[in-house]
């Protein structure tokens, strides 16, 4: 393996001064590119109630997985190498074309597949570049000197936002406006072109690089072997959009019969609860975070175990309070995991892999959304009742947190270094 090579950042001249909003830009393509991504969700009821099979229907929701995790694996490494500004900045034009087939794709599922896939590439680039480039602008020399995990937060909350409110739109949308399968994502379309060129005024923070070493090698991640990227980044991951899909692809859908009139509503109150929840305690997590332990990992698997176990209950009764209750505990489990995960990114990363460690970390995560796939082909071929199933899901998040636990405290951390970080 060959030596590492830094990559140099540098201020831009239009932004010296550290301005605090040089992030915007950014963190506004990376919300309306979530916002592409997560809209598909709370649909998934009316795709079915019009007469798609649950299967295609939980692999259309699958689909947008097979752009996100190529777009992750090799976005990340080549923004190292070329920079952030040449891979962003086209994400929201795919994001928008992939909202435009999905509008016009009207239940025929090659277009609706292809669009999906385009999503998703446009959500990778997202969230491997947009991720390291709104942390590299949150601190000096292009924003103003932060507390550590301020750009991860930052970047979460994009992600968390995006996700919420896009999907919250789409289902209202769906529900009781016109053109219930077209208007949302001629919307979103909008939004990204706004976005394409707001990012544009987004300084470059990675300077050319004068040796190029093979692109293979780029796409090694060294620190994916650290010990605390195996033991906490990747457990957490592994739940990430596992919770997030059991909260509003599954729960919903199991209990659409329950509601009269406004399935497709419904289905988007619970991803609002699952994502606004999620949304709410990553602003807190910072007061929770403790420099040198995994205290918000492990509060993460701790909801998320919890709200596992809720799953059994609610996937059972299909009482409607406990699909509601379960999303919000779910929720919570997702949104201080995924800043959990970044935080403990940005301690690990060499500056020449952050992006590229970013990308395995969401890769892992975003296997998540399989999740409805495989319990609905369990359930078809096996005929496994869904709270056995999240039965078993219980016992694997339960193990997971025995993990972390087992890995509580950093020593590479050292006191001195923790006091420095921690909030005043």
């Amino acid at each position: 393996m060959s030596a590492p090579t830094a990559i140099a950042h540098r201020p831009s001249p239009a932004h010296s001064g550290a301005d605090p909003r040089v992030w915007w830009g950014v963190a506004a393509a990376v919300f309306a590119i979530a916002w592409g991504g997560n809209e598909f969700t709370p649909l998934l009821v009316m795709y079915k109630n019009d007469g798609l099979p649950v299967t295609t229907v939980n692999l259309l929701l699958f689909d947008y997985v097979l752009g996100i995790v190529p777009a992750l694996l090799i976005g990340g490494p080549l923004s190292d190498r070329y920079g952030r500004r040449r891979l962003l900045r086209p994400a929201p034009l795919i994001t928008a074309a992939g909202s435009i087939l999905l509008a016009f794709g009207d239940g025929v599922v090659p277009m609706l597949s292809i669009g999906r896939v385009l999503c998703g590439i446009g959500l990778g680039l997202a969230m491997a570049v947009g991720s390291s480039w709104i942390k590299e602008l949150s601190q000096p020399p292009f924003g103003p000197r932060s507390a550590l995990g301020t750009g991860a937060r930052r970047s979460a909350m994009s992600l968390t936002s995006g996700f919420a409110i896009g999907a919250g739109v789409a289902g209202v949308l769906a529900q009781w406006a016109p053109w219930p399968s077209t208007l949302a994502y001629l919307i979103n379309a909008a939004l990204c072109l706004i976005a394409a060129v707001w990012v544009r005024r987004a300084p470059e923070t990675v300077a050319p690089q004068p040796v190029r070493k093979p692109l293979r090698e780029d796409l090694r991640i060294p620190a994916a072997g650290h010990r605390r990227f195996l033991r906490i980044a990747l457990p957490l991951a592994l739940w990430l959009f596992t919770a997030a899909a059991t909260a509003y692809a599954i729960l919903p859908t199991l209990a659409a019969d329950r509601i009269a009139g406004t399935p497709i509503a419904f289905s988007a109150l619970i991803t609002v609860i699952t994502l606004g929840c999620g949304f709410a305690i990553q602003s807190v997590a910072r007061r929770i975070d403790l420099p040198g332990t995994a205290r918000i990992a492990a509060l993460s698997l701790v909801l998320t175990t919890i709200g596992m176990a809720m799953s059994v209950y609610a996937a059972a009764s299909l009482a409607l309070w406990a699909v509601a209750i379960t999303a919000a505990v779910l929720g919570c489990g997702y949104g201080i995991g995924l800043v959990a995960g970044l935080q403990e990114i940005e301690r690990i990363a060499r500056p020449d892999d952050l992006a590229g460690l970013t990308a395995v970390f969401y890769s892992v995560s975003y296997l998540g959304f399989g999740t409805p796939v495989l319990l609905s082909l369990l359930h078809n071929t096996l005929h496994l009742g869904y709270p056995l199933m999240f039965a078993g899901g219980l016992v694997i998040a339960a193990g997971c947190l025995a993990v972390v636990l087992a890995n509580y405290r950093d020593d590479t951390i050292d006191a001195a270094t923790a006091a420095e970080h921690s909030p005043a």
